[in-house]
């Protein structure tokens, strides 16, 4: 597979541009720039400048920031198919979190933010689904405020486990299969709690029947009475 046709194939995976024609594909390609990111690997860092437009086509990126106190919280943990660094294209000037690669094979392709706000002023299907997606990432940060501050650090854990298995996991039956890379820490990281809450809580979830573990996977018995 030539470099053109490999990037094409990679863009016809992006969330966003799904319903481009092959034409359209080819015209954005011809923006973009691929580029690989090893395991750890950091991708921005916060107080970068905010000038690019970031489309991940294989692994997982980690969104995050530092407290004050060096603590890690996790924003977000994206997929391929999902864009981020999109906040430049509302006017962004510096990034406010980090963005890490989370496996060994990471493939992102990289816009100019100018170039896709070009973009987006000739594709009305691009810029819809842009506004849309900025508007999705600013809502889950308004949920998650509010889950810090009126929910428990056990319902928080559940809660994500619940959101996790709705977009990735499978159906299999009653169940729901949900297979993710996630540590304790990780999981403890993205709900703003502590390693042990959720050690514990998993395993009072897997000891009243609601969840089967094994490495790496969870089985949600009923999700409709995981609480």
């Amino acid at each position: 597979m030539s470099a053109q046709h490999s990037k094409l194939w990679y863009l016809e995976k992006v969330n966003l541009l799904k319903d481009f024609q092959e034409g359209e594909l080819k015209m954005f390609a011809s923006l973009t720039t691929m580029r690989a990111s090893a395991k750890n690997e950091y991708i921005y860092f916060p107080n970068d400048p905010s000038k690019v437009v970031f489309f991940l086509k294989r692994g997982r990126v980690k969104i995050g920031k530092f407290t004050d106190d060096g603590k890690e919280i996790i924003k977000a943990i994206l997929h391929p198919g999902e864009i981020f660094g999109e906040m430049s294209i509302a006017g962004q000037e510096k990034r406010s979190d980090f963005a890490q690669a989370l496996d060994d094979d990471v493939m992102i392709c990289a816009t100019n933010v100018e170039d896709i706000k070009e973009i987006m002023n000739k594709n009305a299907k691009l810029s819809l689904a842009v506004t849309k997606s900025i508007g999705e990432r600013l809502m889950n940060v308004e949920r998650k405020m509010e889950s810090l501050i009126f929910k428990d650090a056990r319902t928080r854990i559940v809660d994500l486990i619940k959101q996790m298995a709705e977009k990735y996991g499978t159906q299999i039956g009653d169940e729901i299969l949900l297979k993710h890379d996630l540590t304790h820490q990780d999981f403890a990281n993205l709900t703003a709690t502590s390693r042990q809450t959720v050690t514990v809580t998993l395993n009072e979830l897997r000891d009243k029947n609601l969840i089967f573990m094994e490495r790496k996977k969870i089985l949600i018995r009923d999700i409709e009475n995981l609480n």
